[in-house]
């Protein structure tokens, strides 16, 4: 028996590989699926079954295109509704893969089909459970993806139901689920990417409370608004998508600066995927930098529109990764990239833009001689509270277009997050809404706080 946890850290996200006698099965694949058919092929192991949780709300998975490379079947629980070519189990219901059985424990409350899968050994031991987005490390699923269909309140109550089922399980099963620390898809998920049911039954506050209210009360309040590609990505899970390899192939096609230059004129989005500290040294114009150091795909999809035709500038070598991580949360329009990356643009004598960035010692100095300085913090709000600059703006990056039409484009811009990341990309969408006074902190709030600047405010 095998059982393989793959994570994918710029989604916070798990998918698992199960074989058994030359059988196999995969639990919630993400859209690139050529790791899952190279594991197939050196395994010599035939795929019997795609299990899926959930439609997923922050990612598109790989189902459809790994159903017709393999012939495997597509697995959902009850009360799934799709256009997809798909085999709805029943609560309870066994499937064989090998030696193995998996069971469908239909477990509603994210959404209404969520359902967990429970593997059960050859002797019949109940060796772990699949939890996708119903049981988290330390949380459980948000309950409010289907406002204005079902209200949160309403899913909250059946996870309650879901949760004791869970519960009835014993202690000692692992609990595999569907994402880790960083999803949006609940509020506070641990660190760890797997438990036991005995350690969440202890620790997990959903799992303590026993009053139904209590529990509607708890697991609705607080809850960040859902970013809105949730219900694009839910709707290309549910009713099929491009293929990956279309994108694939469309998105590696090398663009000279005459074609990026045109196609910027026409509309297109520049994403440069470098890194904040070589971005802000030199950029095209108007391009948004989104780094492969972070979380990459989970930023382009909140700021950006899926639909729109994106082109990139990469750091060489990394066009392909680039591509596969915007596939994976829904990006279907990726026309190509700058051949030669940023290279090639300043190599051609057309004119480029900068991001100044300053110390933490520099931002005080800088707000001490120009008090009408305008110091944005672009952090969460949970991470302003807990600490800020002394007169800092919090204007949180998922709402900075819309929140800087208050700000004054003449006045200079001091920004920062917590250590830099989210402070360049939201440089970098200022520039291109006609910001021109901008200085990034080099750092953010964690160097502030290490320097012990003295603009700290309690």
């Amino acid at each position: 028996m095998i059982v393989e946890q793959l994570y994918t850290s710029c989604l916070a996200q798990a998918a698992y590989y199960i074989e058994s006698n030359g059988e196999a099965a995969i639990i919630d694949p993400i859209r690139d699926i050529e790791p899952y058919l190279e594991k197939l092929n050196e395994r010599k192991a035939k795929l019997k079954y795609i299990f899926e949780t959930h439609f997923h709300a922050d990612f598109v998975s790989g189902h459809q295109d790994l159903a017709k490379k393999t012939g495997a079947e597509i697995v959902y629980g009850p009360e799934t509704v799709s256009n997809l070519p798909i085999r709805i189990a029943t609560d309870g219901e066994l499937f064989k893969v090998g030696d193995l059985n998996i069971q469908a424990i239909h477990t509603p409350g994210h959404t209404p089909e969520s359902t967990c899968f429970l593997l059960i050994q050859a002797d019949g031991k109940h060796h772990c459970l699949f939890t996708g987005d119903t049981l988290f490390v330390g949380d459980v699923g948000r309950p409010d993806l289907l406002d204005g269909k079902i209200t949160k309140e309403e899913l909250a109550s059946r996870m309650f139901d879901s949760v004791q089922k869970l519960k009835s399980y014993a202690n000692e099963i692992l609990v595999y689920p569907g994402h880790g620390a960083g999803s949006a898809c609940g509020k506070n998920i641990g660190k760890e990417t797997f438990s036991t049911l005995g350690e969440q039954k202890a620790s997990n506050y959903a799992l303590k409370i026993e009053s139904r209210k209590e529990f509607i009360a708890s697991i609705t309040a607080g809850i960040a608004p859902a970013p809105a590609y949730f219900s694009k990505d839910v709707e290309l899970n549910r009713n099929g998508y491009k293929s990956y390899e279309d994108i694939l192939k469309t998105g590696l096609t090398p663009l000279d600066v005459e074609t990026l230059k045109t196609k910027i004129k026409n509309g297109a989005t520049l994403i440069d995927s470098r890194l904040p500290d070589f971005f802000e040294l030199g950029f095209v114009p108007g391009s948004i930098n989104i780094g492969l150091n972070g979380q990459f795909a989970i930023w382009a999809a909140t700021l950006l529109d899926l639909q729109s035709e994106i082109v990139l500038v990469c750091k060489p070598g990394t066009e392909k990764e680039t591509v596969s991580r915007l596939a994976r949360v829904g990006f279907d329009s990726i026309s190509g990239y700058l051949e030669n990356g940023f290279d090639a643009w300043k190599d051609a004598g057309l004119r480029y833009d900068m991001v100044i960035s300053i110390s933490a010692e520099e931002l005080a100095l800088d707000a001490k001689h120009n008090p009408k300085a305008t110091i944005l913090d672009v952090r969460k709000p949970e991470e302003f509270k807990s600490g800020h600059v002394f007169n800092a703006k919090n204007l949180p990056l998922n709402g900075l277009i819309s929140g800087s039409e208050n700000l004054d484009k003449n006045q200079e811009h001091l920004i920062h997050c917590a250590g830099g990341y989210r402070s360049m990309i939201a440089a970098s969408m200022l520039k291109k809404n006609g910001f021109s006074n901008i200085k990034n902190v080099w750092g953010g709030f964690e160097k502030i706080k290490e320097e012990k600047v003295e603009i700290l405010s309690n």
